[in-house]
């Protein structure tokens, strides 16, 4: 059944045989750096209000990996370090908090990819991909004050006055981008992925816009912003 796909691939584009890539599979480790950078901006509609979220923040990690050929599976244990400047303000009063924070994170992380053979031991492929990140830690420490743990609800409250659970800061990532593998010795290899990624708006995103909708009287207030930075992953495998 393969060998027949692969005879109407090729015989539809012919000129993929020059970059055929025969299916494997794989296992291996690795670590990463990268970040990340929030910003996002709502107003009222008349003007007379808005609110901004600012957050920097840098990555780091390790992961193992199950590779075959056209997808990769990985489970990451991630750390971040970040800075926020938070503003609300309804025309009158006006709230300000800033200070720093860190987070961990175990991502389930699934991407697909494209391999071409460019030599006997080069690879590179393009990927398109996702990850789910399940928020462990979560804690800040507001003005270089005491660290607090955010998951207890006590600093904390959603638009309905109850504590955040851990799970409001889970979150989904959309990836783009490429990598290569480089055939080390025997089955060893090793592998970069150079990532660029946009995140969906987590729970606690959310609710801040609820809540914004309170502050600053409108209940459709203008939002503008984004979430994304880029990542690398380096590791080494073992084909199987």
């Amino acid at each position: 059944m393969r060998k027949t796909l692969l005879f109407l691939a090729l015989t539809v584009f012919p000129g993929l045989e020059l970059f055929a890539v025969p299916f494997s599979m794989s296992t291996g480790a690795g670590g990463l750096i990268g970040g990340y950078f929030t910003r996002y901006k709502s107003s009222s509609t008349t003007g007379s209000g808005r609110m901004s979220m600012d957050v920097n923040q840098l990555n780091y990690g390790g992961f193992v990996f199950f590779d075959a050929t056209y997808a990769e599976f990985a489970v990451i244990l991630q750390g971040g370090l970040n800075k926020y400047n938070e503003v609300v303000s309804d025309g009158s009063a006006f709230v300000a908090r800033a200070g720093d924070g860190w987070e961990t994170m175990l991502g389930l992380s699934l991407l697909g990819k494209y391999p071409f053979t460019m030599t006997n031991r080069t690879k590179i492929f393009p990927i398109l991909g996702a990850d789910y990140q399940i928020s462990l830690v979560q804690k800040r420490r507001p003005d270089g004050d005491i660290v607090y743990d955010r998951t207890n609800g006590i600093q904390e409250e959603d638009k309905d006055g109850n504590a955040f659970d851990i799970t409001t800061w889970n979150s989904i990532w959309i990836h783009l981008g490429a990598g290569a593998d480089y055939l080390l010795a025997g089955r060893i290899f090793l592998r970069g992925e150079f990532l660029y990624s946009f995140r969906l708006m987590t729970a606690y995103e959310r609710d801040g816009l609820a809540q914004a909708k309170v502050l600053l009287d409108d209940n459709d207030p203008k939002l503008r912003g984004l979430t994304s930075g880029p990542s690398l992953r380096l590791s080494a495998g073992y084909r199987l």
